[in-house]
């Protein structure tokens, strides 16, 4: 069958069944896959290669770790380019606002006009 469950392979020697799910499992309908590692919980639930880094560090192609790891590269590019973004824009309104306005001291830019001067 297409169901079944992940378990610790340390759990095998522990593991109680009710009689059901051994009937289900003897009838091919469900199956009990022990794993040792994460990596093998990553293969069987998606038919891919977890991978592991080469000599430089890098996951192979077309394997479920390169394929997290690029991902989050991208998540983290377009997150700095963002704070990019956002620095420039904060820059862009302070230089704006310090144009017709004095410190007051409290690191706020304050109108010159609204303060009487």
């Amino acid at each position: 069958g297409d169901q079944g469950v992940l378990i610790p392979a340390a759990n095998v020697k522990n593991l109680m069944l009710r009689q059901d799910v051994v009937d289900a499992v003897a009838a091919g309908q469900f199956n009990v896959y022990p794993v040792e590692h994460i990596d093998q919980g990553i293969e069987l639930l998606t038919g891919l290669p977890a991978g592991e880094r080469n000599k430089r560090g890098q996951y192979p192609k077309g394997t479920v770790n390169r394929l997290v790891e690029d991902r989050l590269i991208d998540i983290a590019k377009k997150r700095q380019l963002f704070e990019r973004k956002g620095q420039a824009r904060r820059q862009s309104a302070l230089g704006k606002q310090s144009a017709g306005s004095e410190e007051d001291g409290s690191g706020l830019a304050t109108p010159a006009d609204a303060r009487g001067r």
